[in-house]
């Protein structure tokens, strides 16, 4: 593993936010769902992302999630991707979204 410096690590933008709506990307080569993201003071955010194997449209809206925020947007299928979605990939190579266990204000950083 390679290691950083804590001034490396400060510069990374990690902020919760709440899904407010996800919907299929049908222009997606691998399925993936576009999701609109309140965070607080940032705004409202779009993101493409590969989840559809462990979560359908349907139940995101209204999950917190973390989220990197200061990548420059990229292009994907279509959308245009404000932020990454932080996730982890299980034992079968599935993204399982990272998220919290009380609710937390919208562009809270992380500590």
């Amino acid at each position: 593993m390679q290691t950083i410096n804590w001034q490396d690590f400060e510069r990374v933008e990690l902020r919760v936010g709440t899904l407010l709506s996800a919907a299929l990307n049908p222009r997606a080569k691998k399925p993936a769902l576009v999701l609109e993201i309140d965070l607080g003071p940032l705004g409202i955010k779009t993101s493409s992302a590969q989840l559809t194997a462990l979560y359908s449209a349907a139940e995101l809206p209204g999950r917190q999630v973390l989220c990197v925020c200061n990548f420059a947007p990229k292009s994907i299928a279509g959308v245009r991707s404000e932020v990454l979605v932080t996730g982890v990939y299980d034992e079968q190579g599935q993204v399982v979204l990272a998220g919290f266990d009380h609710p937390l204000p919208n562009g809270s950083r992380l500590a």
